[in-house]
This record gives C-alpha cells, sequence and structure tokens, in this order.
C-alpha cells in the first residue's frame, strides 16, 4: 500500500524554525550565503568557477598598481673575481681593451661586487660598484668610473631640454613697461 507524502509547508506549520536550524540565520538572505555576488571572495569554492568564466583569474588578488613605491632598479651583477680571471677573453671579446699599464673595462648597466685584493690596474666603467669592490680596485692602482644606464641618461637630456627651454622663455619675455 503506497502512502501519500505529505508536502513540506504542512509539515513545518507550528514549527519555530521551519527546518532551517536558527531562527534568525533564516531571515533574509541568511543561510544561503547572500545572493548574486556574496560569497565569491577567495575561498567562495562554490562559486568560483562562474566567476572564473566572467572576469579571468584577475578578480582575486590584490592589483599590483596599488602598491605604494617604485619598483627598485635591479641591474645584472657581476665579481671583480670573474672580471680578473677571464680579463684575457674579455680583451678579446672586446669588453676590456688593454692599455699601457692598466686594462679599460666597459661594464656600464652593471653592479660590480667584491671585496677581494687583485694584483691588475683596472679602470672599470659600470653603473654602480660595492664599496669593496672600490676600495679593492683603488688598491691595486685602478678606479671605478661610474655611468648612468640608458634609462637615466633619457632623463637626465629630457631634464636638460625642459631647462633650455624655459630659459629661452624667460629671455622672449618682453619687459614690463610701468
Amino acid at each position: 500500500m503506497a502512502f501519500k507524502k505529505r508536502r513540506k509547508n504542512s509539515r513545518f506549520r507550528g514549527s519555530h524554525t521551519h527546518g532551517r536550524g536558527f531562527k534568525k540565520k533564516a531571515r533574509g538572505s541568511g543561510h544561503q550565503g547572500g545572493k548574486g555576488m556574496a560569497g565569491t571572495g577567495k575561498r567562495g569554492d562554490a562559486k568560483k568557477t562562474m566567476i572564473l568564466n566572467l572576469y579571468g583569474n584577475d578578480y582575486f588578488g590584490s592589483s599590483k598598481a596599488l602598491r605604494r613605491g617604485q619598483a627598485r632598479v635591479k641591474m645584472p651583477v657581476i665579481a671583480l673575481s670573474d672580471i680578473t680571471s677571464r680579463i684575457d677573453l674579455l680583451v678579446k671579446s672586446g669588453v676590456a681593451k688593454q692599455a699601457k699599464d692598466a686594462y679599460d673595462v666597459d661594464y656600464s648597466g652593471y653592479k660590480i661586487l667584491g671585496n677581494e685584493k687583485i694584483s691588475l690596474k683596472l679602470n672599470i666603467k659600470a653603473s654602480a660598484a660595492s664599496a669593496g669592490a672600490i676600495e679593492s680596485v683603488e688598491n691595486a692602482g685602478g678606479k671605478i668610473i661610474f655611468s648612468e644606464s640608458e634609462g637615466e641618461e633619457e632623463q637626465k637630456e629630457e631634464k636638460e631640454e625642459k631647462e633650455q627651454k624655459e630659459q629661452k622663455k624667460e629671455t622672449k619675455k618682453p619687459a614690463k613697461a610701468k
């Protein structure tokens, strides 16, 4: 004999919570995670596929554009010991030139590192150097000449052009009559 199943609306009549647990949580959008975009955050696994389809991976995480400060310029580095040990190869490749009593090495765009005692007299052109590398080269009788990187050179040129334009404007202005 088949029994007729009672409907839920009649079953929960007189029930304090209507089968939803705590009474307050069933009010409004409670107990279902909200409506619409609610619950789509970092841990919203149930709605994550929907978000990825709509917005892609850019929806999650913070924007790098909002971070404060400028990105540090990270230039390639080379050790002083590498330069001294490979000086013959550097001369052959054209990076270094042998002068009268010293080697002229062009490593512009690089930072020179090292704090070891060297015997070669080197004149190194570089963008930056550590204090130990400067001291080591000077003790051997050489020097490190600092050159700006390409971006810094362009910025300096632009500043100089602006200054020249401003000076021209000031000279062109007629004197005001009193």
